[in-house]
């Protein structure tokens, strides 16, 4: 029997360390990931906070949820986003952090439990809800997949393997990708 948007609410401030997300009506926790999951994360986490305009944006680990318009909602390995929705949401004190505006990035990482979840579902409805740009970084294969927005309303894929990435979104950030996968 499906679970209402209260009630997943209400499970995911009361166990603010389950992490968990709303898909078709379903409770889901996102499980523990493996060392190279986390490390990966963890770079490009630091990687983006030292170049983003910290006035403008913040860098979400695991925290944000995204609602999309099926009534789902998801937690993204990271994403970066606007202040001004942070601020918005800060006016009413205690208010359940969710964001159904586009993000300029929001970011899944590989693992062996989610992978074909996170593909299959999860970056499928981050392009329904708009997001600006989204990545699904490979600790074992060492890739970084993006899907960009097109004029037609399309994403354009493009995988890198080396070198560096700039998110179109934001403007004088790039991540370096040798870096990214030196673990």
């Amino acid at each position: 029997m499906p679970i209402s948007e209260a009630t997943y609410e209400r499970v995911a401030l009361e166990d603010p360390t389950g992490l968990w997300e709303l898909t078709c009506g379903r409770l889901r926790s996102k499980p523990a990931m493996t060392t190279e999951h986390n490390a990966v994360m963890r770079e490009l986490d630091g990687q983006l906070r030292d170049q983003v305009d910290r006035q403008i944006y913040t860098v979400s680990v695991n925290t944000a949820r995204l609602r999309i318009s099926t009534g789902s909602y998801y937690v993204p390995d990271l994403c970066v986003l606007p202040r001004a929705f942070e601020r918005r949401l800060r006016q009413t004190p205690g208010r359940f952090e969710v964001y159904d505006e586009p993000m300029p990035l929001v970011v899944e990482v590989w693992s062996p439990s989610t992978g074909d979840y996170d593909v299959e579902e999860k970056l499928r409805e981050y392009q329904r809800r708009g997001d600006l740009e989204i990545w699904r970084l490979h600790p074992y294969e060492r890739t970084l997949t993006a899907w960009r927005p097109q004029a037609d309303g399309g994403y354009e894929q493009t995988i890198h393997q080396g070198g560096v990435v700039r998110p179109v979104a934001l403007p004088g950030v790039s991540v370096e990708l040798e870096r990214l996968f030196d673990y």
